[in-house]
């Protein structure tokens, strides 16, 4: 999972979108917010993870 440091939206790779989508509104939102790029769902896991611990 890449941070982008400029403004772009969140990519979720169609890949993982299956996955994105079962998740509650309220995770589908926060992960969009970070700014991620997530190509597979070891990258989902990981922001999955980085949200946990901030809580």
């Amino acid at each position: 999972m890449k941070e982008r440091k400029e403004k772009m939206p969140s990519f979720i790779s169609p890949n993982v979108k299956k996955h994105f989508d079962t998740l509650s509104d309220a995770l589908k939102k926060e992960i969009l917010s970070r700014n991620v790029t997530i190509n597979n769902l070891n990258d989902l896991i990981k922001c999955l993870e980085d949200i946990t611990k901030e809580y």
